[in-house]
């Protein structure tokens, strides 16, 4: 089922953030895989890590680039995307379905609230 825009949330490192229940899911927007380009490695966190906001907790490297992906909120790391260790090119193809990186169980599912909702996030990329 496909998530409501509503659902998502956006953080500044241009990482989304779909809720459901207190599980996060995690990935990167599509602004950020068109600023990559071709995306051709992917490094997800290992299972069951604790990560806090804002750590830096994932790798996607592309032909151009390697970046860091931060965790959005604080949680634990309950699922992880292996799909996309095997193949790189869904986070180009799918960035905000698919191409999804971990899942988070949230310590604070009300943090979420105050991440940017699509429209400041569309306002912020009109900045850069």
């Amino acid at each position: 089922m496909a998530k409501k825009k509503s659902d998502i949330r956006y953080t500044k490192d241009h990482e989304w953030v779909a809720l459901d229940g207190d599980i996060a899911t995690v990935g990167i927007t599509d602004h950020a895989q068109e600023q990559l380009g071709d995306v051709v490695h992917v490094e997800l966190p290992d299972m069951d890590r604790t990560v806090s906001a804002n750590e830096a907790c994932a790798v996607v490297e592309s032909v151009k680039a390697a970046s860091d992906i931060y965790a959005p909120l604080a949680g634990i790391v309950v699922e992880i995307n292996e799909t996309i260790v095997e193949d790189p090119a869904i986070v180009n193809s799918d960035a905000e379905g698919e191409g999804w990186f971990f899942r988070l169980e949230l310590d604070d599912v009300a943090a979420f609230e105050e991440l940017m909702d699509e429209e400041a996030y569309e306002e912020y990329l009109e900045t850069l």
